[in-house]
This record gives C-alpha cells, sequence and structure tokens, in this order.
C-alpha cells in the first residue's frame, strides 16, 4: 500500500509540474495592451505689456487665449483702450501682447511714494499697480515688515522686474 500511495504522489506532482510548466511556456493570447504616456499640456510664454496693472512676461497653458494674458497681468488699468483687443484670440508661444491706452499718472505727487506708509489707494496711484497689487504691497508689508530699500517691493508676488522698472522713479523707503 505504502508503494501505491508514492506512485500516485509521484504521478499527482508529476503531472501539477507538466501543467505549470506549460502555462508558463505557453503563448500569451489576446492582443498585448499598450501603455502610452499620458499627455501634458504644453505651456506657452508671452509677454503682456501696456496698460496693465503688472506688465510682464508670463507661462500659460497652451491654447489659452488673449483674455488670460491680460488677467494674469491683473487686468486693465484705466485708460486702457480694452475695445482694440481682441479677447478670444488664440495665444501663440512667444507673441507679446500690448493693450494700448494712456497710463494715467497725473494723479501721482511729484514727490515719492513712501512705500512702509503708503495707503493701498495711494499705491494704486503709481503707473502699472492696480488695487490687487497695491493690496498685495501693503499686506506684505504687514507680515514682513518695512522694506529696506526700494528694489525689496520686487518681493512681493505680482511685481516683477519690468513692474518695478516703471515705479522706481515714483518710489522710496525713508521720508
Amino acid at each position: 500500500m505504502k508503494t501505491f500511495l508514492n506512485i500516485f504522489y509521484g504521478i499527482l506532482i508529476g503531472l501539477l509540474a507538466t501543467g505549470i510548466i506549460c502555462l508558463a511556456a505557453s503563448r500569451p493570447r489576446g492582443d498585448p495592451v499598450a501603455l502610452l504616456p499620458t499627455s501634458t499640456p504644453g505651456m506657452l510664454t508671452v509677454y503682456v505689456s501696456g496698460a496693465v496693472a503688472t506688465p510682464g512676461v508670463y507661462s500659460l497653458p497652451d491654447g489659452s487665449r488673449v483674455d488670460v494674458a491680460i488677467q494674469a497681468a491683473g487686468g486693465f488699468v484705466s485708460g486702457a483702450e480694452s475695445e482694440s483687443i481682441n479677447l478670444a484670440a488664440l495665444l501663440e508661444d512667444g507673441q507679446q501682447v500690448n493693450v494700448p491706452g494712456i497710463i494715467d499718472t497725473s494723479h501721482v505727487t511729484p514727490g515719492r511714494v513712501n512705500i512702509n506708509t503708503a495707503t493701498a489707494s495711494e499705491l494704486d496711484a503709481l503707473p502699472g499697480i492696480g488695487p490687487t497689487t497695491a493690496q498685495a504691497i501693503v499686506d506684505y508689508r504687514l507680515q514682513h515688515g518695512s522694506f529696506q530699500v526700494i528694489q525689496d517691493i520686487q518681493n512681493v508676488p505680482g511685481i516683477g522686474s519690468a513692474t518695478y522698472d516703471g515705479i522706481k522713479d515714483y518710489i522710496t523707503v525713508g521720508p
């Protein structure tokens, strides 16, 4: 009886091993699944200038329209000739969007605006600074303390080198 069980187990193990080998060696059935890379939207870079709150270079998603670029630059300022801009036009990489208009600086006092003491409405009077950016300057000053030099205003989100160049002759950190 013991030899019969040994023979039986030997045959069973042999059949099991043969089945595993056959499964492992067989060709896959059906079509292979092709994994494609996910598509990420491209980016384009545009320069927005003229009568906008914060002129500068902006990276936007591919397929963006002029309206998105204007909003990225803080929107139109007073005196902007917004009706002469096609807001629905598609943007191209490297394009410049120039918003025509007269930027009114007549209400800027002949002296310089002290960026450490000015109110948001006084800062809003600076060329290229709209109400949102003016409030960002006040908020930054409250969180981080007084500006030490006028160049420090570039640490405020939304104020880049182009905006700084447009206001540097109108601002001070001293009395």
